[in-house]
């Protein structure tokens, strides 16, 4: 059995879709009273898109409905699935706090209730049923102001235990008229001991190279050895690794074809740069992770030794893994678990005499 490591999933947009028209039935049928079935509801939800800010929008569907109250039921379940169906044995989970709190509240109360949302997803992430090691990634957004991204900054600082990074999202192509406050935070997160990681280079718009230095990881970044392959002899000496989502660049009409990122792959192996391959937003793609490098195998993106390179660079970057233990330890003790639980339960049954 091979074990995996995602390092880029949103929260908002990791739920799978059959899931989200459950919740939204039972809870907020007013979301699907426009769709007569459920084919009609994923076939809008996992629908390519002509623009990433057009595939943004549905982050904000997602995002109204993941409240403190309704977080457990969707991260238990994601945690469930990505545990049975993907194989994963670690899991960041990125998103931004501020958008989980109540819309109503003033600006300062939202800010102190994103203390509440963080301790609600630390403790929802600890299932014991699914022993999957997960790190929360805060996300300051291109579209919130100064004082809220700083106050991000600050609470990733005040929950070691639960956050292993920061994160900027809400699209690269945004970043332009406050790129200097953007560098400024990072430094600040860094300073204070964070780890890093930012959207950037996703787009031909987003390419920021002042951002760089402050970032531990790049998120995306596939226009770095697209556009700037001179950028990456810097990247590796730095020992920075590309969070490639392959669906995602389809999704959002950014490439054409899988094929494309053929040249990403070959431009970074060869200049010493790792990728750590991830699917951005499992739900929205309707996709696992363990797809994505099939997808990219049998397009004859990789071959099997840039796969296997791959899935070890995933583990070795990940913010949160204890980096002493492999893969393999986990493993055993995740098939220790399940004999154990197997033999509990046929102890508990009645035995039969023949």
């Amino acid at each position: 059995m091979s074990l995996y490591a995602e390092l880029h999933r949103h929260l908002g947009g990791s739920v799978v879709p059959r899931i989200l028209w459950r919740y939204f039935q039972r809870n907020r049928p007013d979301l699907v009273a426009s769709f007569p079935a459920y084919p009609d509801f994923e076939q809008f939800y996992t629908r390519p898109r002509e623009t990433l800010a057009e595939y943004l929008e549905l982050h904000t569907l997602v995002e109204s409905v993941q409240t403190e109250e309704a977080l457990p039921y969707f991260i238990y379940r994601l945690i469930r699935g990505a545990y049975i169906f993907e194989n994963l044995a670690y899991l960041e989970l990125r998103y931004t706090p501020y958008l989980r709190t109540p819309e109503h509240l003033a600006q300062g109360d939202r800010i102190d209730k994103m203390a509440e949302i963080v301790e609600v997803v630390g403790r929802a992430c600890q299932q014991t049923d699914y022993p999957v090691v997960t790190g929360q990634i805060l996300c300051m957004h291109s579209r919130l102001p100064y004082e809220v991204n700083r106050a991000i900054v600050d609470l990733a600082a005040q929950y070691p235990q639960y956050v292993c990074a920061v994160d900027l999202a809400g699209g690269d192509a945004h970043y332009g008229e406050r790129l200097d406050e953007f560098i400024g935070l990072y430094a600040y997160a860094r300073e204070r001991g964070l780890n890093t990681t930012g959207h950037v280079f996703e787009t031909r718009e987003g390419c920021y190279p002042e951002l760089l230095p402050y970032l531990m990881r790049i998120g995306h970044g596939i226009q770095i050895p697209l556009q700037r392959p001179d950028l990456l002899r810097e990247i590796a000496a730095r020992g920075q690794c590309l969070e490639v989502c392959p669906t995602t660049y389809l999704k959002t009409g950014t490439l054409d074809e899988i094929h494309e990122l053929k040249p990403v792959f070959d431009r970074c192996f060869e200049a010493g740069v790792d990728i750590a391959i991830c699917t951005d937003n499992a739900g929205l793609h309707n996709v696992r992770l363990p797809f994505e490098y099939e997808n990219l195998l049998t397009q004859d993106v990789i071959g099997f030794e840039g796969l296997q390179h791959c899935q070890e660079a995933a583990f070795r970057h990940a913010f949160a893994w204890p980096h002493d233990r492999p893969p393999s330890d986990l493993l055993n003790a995740m098939l220790r678990r399940q004999l154990n639980d197997l033999m509990a339960a046929e102890a508990d049954e009645p035995m039969v005499h023949s």
